[in-house]
């Protein structure tokens, strides 16, 4: 029996009975978290059914591939080598090269953080401000707002992404240029936004220090030729970022090195060790045991066979504030395709839009659209509150991200509503009315720590990459996001009235932003 008839059965089941049926048999453990996956349009049948696809498409050997250095990036003829940026024993020679990147760049980390690499003028830095774009800027914030807490004193740690000039504006704002290190990532040291903010960032610390400016400068790359070019002198310092290592899947790498510098010493050790422990639990796991496999399948079963063809992430945590904006990136800049390798259209829905935000604070917000629009939104509750005294407040948040999951799950019918408020006027009673039947996934954990933050991360890697095999394309490359910065490039001459754009709605939109 299909996948898509198993799915055109369960949708005309009672969303209840099947999630009763399945309570308390659907908990997966993976390191440091637990995930319910109850509460899906699945039965025994249908989950039969995804582990034969899972064997169909290999997802077994799809695994073996990457952590034996194998290609599995067709476009660029190239393995994908970011589980070894934290790997505890590296198996092989190229692995054991992309490893060393990270202690080199924690080496250097170190010496900065204790002072004994120094401005030129012999004082300690004060402000590291990194610059970066997308995977060289989602991670390492992420990291840095988890564990605020845990900066070490007297050290201030900024960001700059945006191509807007107020947004290095901001992070330098107050700052001492002559007691600031700038460091920049990019991978090919050719992002227009990365070398437009180090550029100005350069003309601020040279204004104040002089002929000793590139001291304060820390680059990031797999182009070391562009760097130096960029430099123009050897005083500066540059950090490889391996060329086997994805700008979304950089996390784990020298691209973190204003978290290595900025946190205290044991943060990055104790992340980057929480994803090997998940990378041997994806290794080892069989089909039905494997968070990664169950959450790839689901994904999978949701997108192509259910037609949802979106996924909310919720956080109920402040440490998780800016996982969704991350997990966008990895997981729809790697799945986001139509098209394999092959060249050939893929025939079916691949990976599903992916929003959401912090728990509490979007239940005054969109949770309404959750609830009660006509559409149907799986979504994914990660519960894991930071470390606190206050049980209150965790009892509190946990009950909240409890109580949405079984509203949305169950509903409320008109019966109850007129039941449990029978004073109230048919018309209102009726707008009360939540329809249920939408599916959830519950991931937790007793407390959000740089250990589980890590396995968390390689989880989510690994699902990405797992779901892409399911979907039959590439998880990585990105040929969207190229189209759209060669298209920039070409639209900069026409604002600055050369040839004139090709397209007539931008052509006049020009003449109008010119005008």
């Amino acid at each position: 029996m299909s996948l898509k008839h198993h799915a055109d059965r369960l949708k005309a089941e009672s969303f209840k009975t099947l999630v009763k049926a399945r309570a308390g048999k659907a908990m997966v453990s993976a390191p440091g978290w637990q995930a319910d996956l109850s509460r899906h349009y699945l039965d025994e049948a249908a989950e039969t059914e995804l582990a034969k696809a899972a064997a169909e498409k290999d997802l077994g050997g799809a695994i073996e591939r990457l952590f034996a250095g194998e290609t599995v990036n067709p476009s660029e003829g190239r393995a994908a080598l970011h589980w070894a940026l934290r790997a505890k024993a590296p198996a092989f020679e190229a692995a054991s090269a992309v490893r060393d990147s990270v202690k080199t760049a924690d080496a250097f980390a170190a010496r900065i953080a204790d002072g004994h690499a120094t401005t030129p003028s012999g004082k300690p830095f004060s402000a590291v401000v990194h610059i970066g774009i997308g995977g060289s800027d989602f991670g390492p914030r992420l990291v840095a707002d988890a564990f605020h807490d845990q900066r070490l004193p007297k050290l201030e740690l900024r960001y700059c992404a945006n191509l807007d000039p107020l947004d290095l504006d901001l992070a330098l704002e107050g700052l001492d240029p002559t007691r600031t290190l700038i460091v920049g990532v990019s991978k090919s040291f050719g992002t227009e936004e990365t070398l437009y903010n180090l550029s100005r960032a350069r003309a601020w610390v040279k204004a104040a220090v002089g002929d000793k400016w590139a001291h304060h400068f820390v680059l990031v790359t797999a182009n070391p030729p562009r760097a130096i070019a960029w430099l123009g002198t050897d005083d500066g310092t540059i950090l490889d970022l391996p060329e086997t290592v994805g700008g979304r899947f950089s996390i784990w790498s020298a691209g973190s090195v204003a978290c290595s510098i900025a946190l205290e010493s044991d943060v990055m050790d104790a992340f980057r060790a929480g994803a090997a422990d998940m990378d041997a639990h994806v290794q080892t796991a069989p089909v039905g045991e494997n968070l990664a496999i169950r959450l790839a399948l689901l994904d999978y079963w949701n997108s192509s066979f259910m037609g949802f063809g979106a996924r909310a992430l919720l956080a109920y945590s402040r440490r998780l504030k800016l996982l969704p904006a991350y997990l966008q990136q990895l997981e729809m800049e790697s799945n986001g395709k139509s098209v394999g390798p092959d060249g050939e259209s893929v025939g079916m829905e691949t990976a599903p839009l992916l929003w959401g935000g912090e728990g509490t604070i979007g239940q005054h917000s969109y949770h309404q659209w959750l609830h009660q629009s006509p559409a149907i939104m799986p979504t994914e509750f990660v519960l894991a509150p930071g470390a606190t005294d206050d049980a209150e407040g965790v009892t509190g948040l946990t009950a909240h991200a409890l109580a949405q999951a079984e509203v949305l799950a169950n509903g409320r019918t008109l019966e109850e509503v007129r039941a449990e408020e029978p004073e109230l006027p048919i018309e209102i009673a009726a707008q009360k009315v939540h329809a249920g039947g939408r599916p959830s996934t519950f991931l937790h954990a007793p407390s959000l720590d740089p250990y589980r933050l890590g396995s968390l991360i390689a989880l989510f890697e690994h699902r990405t990459y797992l779901a892409g095999i399911l979907w039959g394309v590439n998880s990585f490359d990105q040929w969207g996001v190229e189209r759209g910065k060669t298209m920039a490039g070409r639209l900069k001459t026409a604002l600055s009235g050369g040839e004139k754009a090709d397209d007539p709605v931008t052509a006049s939109l020009i003449a109008h932003l010119n005008d």
